[in-house]
Order: structure tokens, then C-alpha cells, then sequence
């Protein structure tokens, strides 16, 4: 189950994928790496306005999309650009692939490690979670979030590192941080993200 709060910008698709086999199992063809450049044909290329609307999104909560606290799509840009965006996995090759020519965050998590129910809304104040090994935390508050039982598990900036992927995932839950201000942008996106999906030989059921 998965309900998403109202809210007067937010355009977001969320669905599920499940693997042939664990990702440790499957790794990601030359095809996918080749998606990780800036110059890869894609059906999808963001602009200064597209990062200008994502940025609003995620500021109408109070939050501030800034420094190192901007969208992960601004990040994917910026490391595509200077050769350090490599392949990790299957499913987040996958994710930074459409995120990076979308210009929309997504988010990947493990669904085996998050608890029902699930809800998209608005962190309050004060919130915040791990979102590396090292056991860095982020801010949360204002921020769209992704939530599970226990609290906020994931965002537009940085997934928590309790529900990411791993190994031995088989199973994905991922949600498109889209905006009304870009119509149409979401679905066409969370199209070609199935295409890949699918190719890889997944199979996708939508949840939002």
C-alpha cells in the first residue's frame, strides 16, 4: 500500500520491479554503462528549466534544494560531466540512467527493507536519516519524502541508507520526483524507465 499526501506540485509515478535474478547476479550490460554519459542518445534532455522547476518542487515545502543539498539529478550531471558516474548496480544504473537525461530525482529502495505501510508527504522538522555507509545524516525538514513505518526512507536528494539496494536485492521500489510544472515529463520518463527495465528482463507493476 502506498498513498501520496496532496500536494500542488508534485507529479510523481512510484512502481515496482522484480529481477530475474539478484543484482549481484546481473551485471549491467555495455548498453546501460553507455546511458551513464551526458552525450547518450536518449528520448529525454534536461535544461536550466527543468532543473529550475525540480528545485521549486522541493523548495514549496520550506526545504532548501541548495549546495549540497540539491536534487541527486544536479549531482548525476555534474559527475556524468566529469567522468566519475560509474555503474553500481543493475537497478541504480538503471535509476541514474533516466534521472540523469530526465532531469528528474529518482529514488531506489529495497522494499524488503522498508515496512508497510508507505507514504509520500512533506518530512516534518527536525527529521533526518543516514543516507551513507560512513553514517552521514541529512536534514530533512520540508522535504518530500518517501515513508515507511519507521519514518522517512528516501527523497529527491539522498535515499537512506537502511532501505537501499544491495546484492542480493531481487525486488525495487522506485519513485519519480516529477512536477506539474513539467507536464508530461513523468510519465515519459517512468516509459523509458520500463523499456530499460524490461530489457534487462524485469518486470514492472505500478503503485502511484
Amino acid at each position: 500500500m502506498l498513498t501520496v499526501d496532496a500536494h500542488p506540485l508534485l507529479d510523481t509515478v512510484a512502481f515496482e520491479a522484480t529481477f530475474p535474478s539478484p543484482l549481484s547476479a546481473q551485471p549491467s550490460p555495455e548498453w546501460l554503462v553507455a546511458l551513464l554519459k551526458l552525450d547518450a542518445p536518449a528520448p529525454l534532455s534536461a535544461d536550466d528549466a527543468v532543473r529550475g522547476a525540480v528545485r521549486d518542487l522541493l523548495r514549496h515545502g520550506g526545504y532548501k534544494p541548495t549546495g549540497r543539498s540539491k536534487p541527486a539529478s544536479e549531482y548525476l550531471v555534474r559527475a556524468a560531466g566529469d567522468g566519475t558516474l560509474g555503474s553500481i548496480n543493475a537497478a541504480v544504473d538503471v535509476c541514474n540512467a533516466v534521472s540523469l537525461h530526465s532531469g528528474l530525482p529518482i529514488s531506489v529502495v529495497d522494499p524488503e527493507r522498508a515496512k508497510e505501510p508507505l507514504r509520500i508527504g512533506l518530512a516534518p522538522a527536525g527529521a533526518s536519516y543516514v543516507f551513507n555507509a560512513s553514517g552521514q545524516s541529512i536534514d530533512l525538514g520540508g522535504l518530500l519524502c518517501l515513508f515507511d513505518a519507521e519514518g522517512p526512507c528516501a527523497n529527491a536528494v539522498k535515499d537512506a541508507q537502511r532501505t537501499k539496494t544491495h546484492a542480493g536485492t531481487r525486488r525495487t521500489l522506485t519513485v519519480l520526483w516529477g512536477t506539474k510544472a513539467l507536464p508530461g515529463r513523468t510519465e515519459q520518463a517512468f516509459t523509458w524507465y520500463r523499456e530499460l527495465l524490461e530489457r534487462l528482463g524485469a518486470t514492472v507493476e505500478r503503485r502511484s
